[in-house]
């Protein structure tokens, strides 16, 4: 027989279970309240952050498990406990991911600790891609980012929309056009440090679900930062570039944005947030069904109710495997050549919707009142077929990789 095993191993299960008592300690207590102020829940950020939950290292040991499973088994505990709050705590992940993804170790060093601050003095940061004419058309992006050589500076302005944690992070990412002839590949990276000037919040959006995170847009205004913020440098860049114009004239094939690129590496991690909420979803369900009696039994003995509950692990189960699996290839290095991390946020995203509308029927009456966890969970599952990219986009990335061919 061979080593081959799904099994975690100590190290993972000690993370799953350290995590899983904040969540239920710490997190599910404080849900409804922050979920209706529709505030970011920075007493609870705090909270992670004493414990080291929040910050740099812990990320940083979780991302580089060989085996890819340290930041799935993270992501579904945190989410589990709540969506919202969960997102606030891990929101800042997405634009260290974008540094991660395209920075020097230079920039890695010096921005992503001042992303999360301290357990005394906790920040929070943002990923700026989206904008109101260009979410999943990233082709449409107007932002735009000018060099002055003279300076060695670069001056941007536009308009970002959707933004996790916007306006009110210590550190932003932003995406930019720096060359509008070569559509999404003239994009880059930026990093526009605390307290720059011509950076502003927009209008903070109300939302149908994960209530507890600040999503805002994000205004640049002649936002004029050092040569040094282009993530990756301007040699890169320029090399980049260059290739992009000789694809161009020879109608080759289109090379990674710098959005994408972050957005491909997170897939995995966002499906594992949709498990987490399933997951919770499911348990309540199942509780209920156990123990709520009509017509002289608990109602789990109607088949009606068993089955659905039967489907809803089964498709559980079945979003986490995608989820691992796409983890697994990413820390092995092995290519998405069948798109397995859009699979993954598919798949995940789409169960989870299923799963907490299920939950809520199986509660009746019960399930559509906030006396209930399931509402909620309701409400923060409908963006994970949304954001970072819809089902249906990732549908699409998914035909693309299987069939070789640029369908639209």
């Amino acid at each position: 027989m061979g080593d081959f095993t799904l099994e975690l191993n100590e190290d993972q299960k000690a993370l799953r279970d350290w995590i899983h008592g904040f969540a239920a300690d710490v997190m599910r207590p404080a849900a409804a309240e922050w979920d209706e102020r529709e505030e970011t829940p920075w007493p609870v950020i705090q909270e992670a952050a004493k414990i080291g939950l929040y910050s740099m290292d812990f990320y940083a040991q979780a991302f580089f498990d060989p085996t890819g499973l340290g930041i799935p088994v993270a992501m579904e505990e945190l989410f589990w406990g709540d969506a919202g709050i969960g997102l606030s705590i891990v929101g800042t992940t997405l634009a260290a991911v974008g540094v991660l993804a395209n920075g020097t170790e230079e920039q890695i060093g010096t921005w992503v600790p001042q992303m999360f601050g301290t357990a005394d003095d906790v920040k929070v940061a943002a990923f700026c891609s989206s904008e109101p004419d260009a979410g999943s058309d990233v082709s449409a992006m107007r932002t735009r980012a000018v060099y002055d050589e003279a300076k060695d500076e670069w001056v941007l302005n536009g308009t970002k929309t959707w933004a996790t944690n916007g306006g009110i992070a210590n550190v932003h990412v932003v995406v930019a056009v720096v060359d509008p002839a070569l559509g999404s590949r003239g994009q880059a990276s930026f990093v526009i440090p605390p307290a720059t000037k011509g950076l502003s919040q927009g209008q903070k959006f109300m939302k149908h679900g994960i209530r507890a995170s600040h999503t805002a847009e994000v205004v640049l205004e002649d936002v004029t930062i050092p040569g040094s913020c282009l993530l990756g440098g301007k040699e890169k860049l320029d090399d980049r570039l260059a290739r992009a114009r000789e694809k161009q004239k020879a109608g080759g094939e289109r090379s990674k944005n710098a959005a994408m690129a972050t957005f491909e590496a997170s897939r995995p991690a966002v499906g594992a947030q949709a498990v987490g909420i399933a997951r919770a979803a499911y348990e309540v369900a199942l509780e209920y069904a156990k123990t709520r009696v009509q017509f002289g039994r608990p109602i789990i003995d109607n088949q009606g109710i068993a089955f659905a509950l039967a489907d809803m692990r089964t498709r559980i189960d079945a979003a986490r495997l995608l989820v691992w699996r796409a983890s697994w290839m990413a820390a092995a290095g092995r290519p998405f050549t069948a798109a397995e991390g859009s699979m993954s946020k598919l798949y995940a995203g789409e169960t989870a919707k299923w799963v907490t509308a299920s939950a809520m029927q199986i509660l009746g009456g019960n399930g559509y009142t906030r006396e209930y966890p399931v509402e909620r969970m309701h409400r923060d599952s409908a963006i994970y077929t949304i954001f970072e990219g819809t089902s249906e986009i990732q549908r699409l990335v998914i035909a693309r990789a299987i069939s070789g061919t640029p369908i639209r």
